[in-house]
């Protein structure tokens, strides 16, 4: 696959990502960029590679590789071993046995992923969950990217891959990944002193393309991040074979960034953060990502469009903050987008930031994807944090990531991932599910159906 000329790609053979969302306001509005402490990190192996080329890559219409769930044939890399069982189908709350040792406590409620043990790379933080569903005949496969720290390297985040049968029980890696089969950290932030992402980077969204020219097994993975370097976040774009390799694809901005934040007084003159990218057509892609309208005092989401998934327009906002008192009253970050194959709207989840900067997520939908969103249940959070004093996200949940089940008894039914935190500070990521094609309301997982 060829990309634009003399483009500079750099594999990273030790990876790394972050969280850089800019944190909370107070009540007053007054927003707080919290930048991660500079900390030297380990060496890696690095080997960088000049390539040129004349042609931009397409995207291939004949395969559903946009979508959260798409065929295990057209998945490009190779995975462990897991086992296969059946779709999994979550059960109602109050049909689950709450002595049985599939059932989780009260406090775990929604828990599927926790920091990894000591001394590993994501030990002390993780998060920005997203998650792809591969499904054939006879299996169904699961990755997740998700950023991750450790003790050594506090502040600065690392992007790493698990991989699962069923989404909900995940195999992780200690370390740095060796092989094409091998899951843990697999990419670092940027080398480059003048790079955008030296700082911190986070896992924004992975769309699976192709050329035209090759058969969809051929695929690669196309990972648009935001990268952190001095508290500013760009978004930027890396490209991998296997996802777990990756190479940098340096965009227009000086920085290698796909593109700037806007000019004075415009709404996203501040930072870029959170690119989701949804493939709507052939030459029609469309970025959602998030920044912090210093007029409004709102964070907000706008949208950009692209015909090759570099080279971006802006189309500005789509979403701001909700009603007065409610969960989002001070702004949406974090959108996840995806197309519903049922009835061919849009459906947003989002973090919604509330009066005292608390976080839940809600849910909108648009019949186009542009700027006619619509929230759900009357504006109101469709998954708030752990009501219980020791719930492991009882300090709030965000990051969401969408996906829409197919096939059996699942058929419809939609997933929601997220980040959680509880005391402390601590985090994970948990998982939420809809009453069928219900999407107003997500009940957190609570173990299998007895």
């Amino acid at each position: 696959m060829n990309t634009h000329c003399t483009t500079s790609i750099a594999y990273h053979h030790s990876p790394i990502l972050k969280n850089t969302t800019p944190s909370l306001f107070n009540k007053s509005g007054i927003l707080t960029l919290y930048a991660s402490n500079p900390i030297p990190r380990r060496q890696t192996n690095v080997l960088t590679l000049l390539t040129r080329c004349s042609q931009k890559p397409e995207i291939n219409t004949n395969s559903e590789t946009r979508q959260n769930s798409v065929a295990a044939d057209d998945e490009p890399g190779s995975t462990p071993n897991p086992e296969h069982p059946p779709t999994t189908k979550l059960g109602d709350d109050d049909s689950l046995s709450s002595s049985s040792s599939l059932s989780l406590p009260c406090s775990s409620r929604g828990l599927v992923f926790d920091l990894g043990p000591s001394g590993s790379w994501d030990s002390r933080d993780i998060g920005s969950p997203v998650v792809k569903r591969f499904l054939s005949d006879d299996e169904e496969r699961w990755y997740m990217w998700y950023h991750g720290s450790s003790g050594q390297n506090p502040g600065s985040d690392s992007l790493g891959l698990a991989v699962s049968s069923n989404g909900i029980h995940w195999e992780r890696g200690f370390g740095p990944v060796r092989s094409a089969a091998d899951v843990g950290l697999v990419m670092n932030v940027g080398q480059d002193w003048w790079s955008f992402d030296t700082l911190s980077i986070r896992p924004g969204e992975v769309v699976v393309m192709s050329s035209s020219k090759v058969k969809a097994s051929s695929a690669v993975y196309w990972l648009y991040y935001t990268g952190e370097v001095f508290s500013r976040s760009l978004p930027g774009l890396a490209i991998s074979q296997d996802g777990r390799y990756w190479a940098r694809i340096e965009g227009d901005h000086h920085s290698g960034a796909l593109f700037d934040v806007g000019s004075d007084g415009e709404w996203d003159s501040l930072f870029i953060a959170g690119p989701q990218v949804v493939f709507h057509g052939s030459g029609d892609l469309r970025m959602y990502y998030h920044s912090f309208d210093v007029k409004s005092k709102q964070f907000c989401i706008g949208m950009a469009r692209s015909r090759d998934g570099i080279k971006w327009v802006k189309l500005g906002k789509v979403l701001g903050g909700g009603k007065a008192g409610g969960f989002d009253e001070l702004g949406a970050v974090n959108a996840s987008v995806i197309k519903n194959k049922k009835d061919g709207n849009y459906v947003m989840a989002y973090e919604g930031v509330d009066g005292d900067g608390k976080r839940s997520i809600g849910i909108a939908v648009s019949s186009d994807g542009l700027r006619e969103w619509r929230r759900v249940d009357e504006g109101d959070a469709v998954l708030r944090r752990g009501e219980e004093e020791d719930a492991w996200d009882n300090q709030g949940v965000g990051c969401p990531c969408l996906v829409q089940m197919e096939g059996g008894d699942v058929d419809g039914e939609w997933r929601l991932y997220y980040r959680g935190l509880g005391n402390g500070g601590r985090s994970g990521i948990g998982m939420g599910f809809s009453r069928g094609s219900d999407i107003s309301n997500f009940r957190k997982w609570t173990g299998f159906q007895s």
